[in-house]
């Protein structure tokens, strides 16, 4: 009768018993969690058991392949993407979602951790290229199709969005409620609005682990200017004109370029752009002087590694093989005078006589058989 009643007592017990009350879908959860983070020491948690971020950066260009859990994870598969969009076989025609077949087939008893490996060798055997730009906002993406809504992916630099009110009266149009409703019909099928050749060349905003860490324009970061709660400018505008700018995304965008935010954000490029200018002319002027050193250390190598080679030359070791030679033979020499004139036992005589004549000999044959070697190979090839 278990069939009938699977929750028996010692299955109710032992899931109790496991460790923290946690059920055998939630244990299996966390193992997944931790081989992703066992494989990959530099995953970054954006939120607890829900979203991780991986940064790679491969010929040059840093990517993030954002890990999304479902709630329903693991029987649901993970959603990864990656920004900025790139071009790839393991990518969708946006070039934002990986649609590898180990995540279109990933069931509950996969290997989370391999699976992300397998992406990353996959992009060092086959590096992908950046995709082309779009008037979409950065990090903005429409959730995919057949996905259920998750919370928030907590990017630091985006600030949570609530969700838009269905029957919300339009008195007074905050900044949330713009970015709601823009946000809202970019998701809708619409033909793309015009950049109005600014949008595509704002700097984007690098993702950073930690939000509480300060940046600055140093090329590691950006800091974004605050945005107020509400705008006053728009208090101005009648119902009509705000309705229409709710409606028409181009109406939006010729609004959204006149706020001081963005124009701090273009002045800020170029302060941006005429710095790194400036430090690449440095740099050009640093480079003689840097040429000149690279080749005074190259100099004084070829000159350490010809005296190397020319004392490990085999004309030098046979010199100095006779030299040692005639050292041994001078020692043998003096021990001898020494025994003649009583100043040591016929015993010691023995033994360090006999110890320094046969180095003498041994020194001497290597030396001629080196001899020998060099008369040999100078018949047949340039002197050693």
């Amino acid at each position: 009768m278990s069939w009938l009643f699977p929750l028996t007592k010692s299955a109710s017990s032992s899931a109790a018993g496991s460790p923290g009350g946690l059920t055998s879908l939630q244990q299996q959860k966390q193992r997944l969690i931790e081989s992703l983070r066992n494989s990959h020491s530099s995953i970054a948690e954006i939120q607890k058991d829900v979203e991780y971020r991986l940064p790679f950066t491969i010929n040059n260009l840093t990517i993030n392949i954002n890990i999304l859990l479902p709630p329903q994870f693991p029987q649901e598969k993970p959603v990864i993407s990656v920004y900025p969009p790139i071009r790839h076989h393991l990518m969708d025609k946006q070039g934002v979602y990986v649609t590898s077949p180990l995540v279109n087939n990933f069931t509950m008893h996969s290997d989370l951790g391999k699976i992300i490996q397998s992406l990353l060798d996959e992009f060092w055997k086959n590096p992908p290229v950046l995709a082309p730009t779009s008037t979409a906002f950065p990090y903005l993406y429409s959730n995919p199709s057949g996905m259920s809504p998750y919370a928030s992916q907590g990017f630091p630099f985006l600030p949570p969005y609530p969700p838009q009110e269905a029957n919300r009266s339009i008195t007074s149009l905050s900044v949330a409620d713009t970015v709601s409703s823009s946000t809202t019909s970019h998701t809708t099928a619409k033909p793309a609005a015009p950049s109005f050749g600014v949008l595509s060349n704002l700097p984007l905003p690098i993702p950073t682990v930690d939000a509480s860490i300060p940046t600055s324009q140093n090329g590691f970061g950006y800091k974004m200017p605050d945005v107020p709660d509400a705008f006053p400018e728009l208090s101005e505008l009648s119902v009509s004109q705000l309705t229409d700018m709710n409606e028409q995304e181009e109406v939006l965008l010729e609004q959204f370029l006149t706020l001081p935010q963005l124009k701090q954000i273009i002045t800020d490029k170029d302060d941006l752009v005429k710095s790194i200018e400036e430090l690449a002319r440095k740099n050009l002027l640093l480079e003689p002087s840097l040429e000149a050193k690279r080749q005074t250390v190259l100099d004084k190598k070829m000159q350490r590694q010809h005296e190397l080679s020319e004392s490990c030359s085999a004309s030098a070791l046979q010199a100095r093989l006779k030299v040692a030679a005639h050292e041994a033979e001078e020692e043998s020499d003096n021990i001898a005078e020494d025994f003649l004139e009583g100043k040591m036992e016929i015993d010691d005589f023995l033994s360090s006589f006999m110890e320094k004549r046969t180095i003498c000999h041994c020194r001497r044959a290597k030396e001629e058989k080196l001899q020998q070697a060099i008369a040999m190979h100078s018949q047949f090839h340039a002197p050693l």
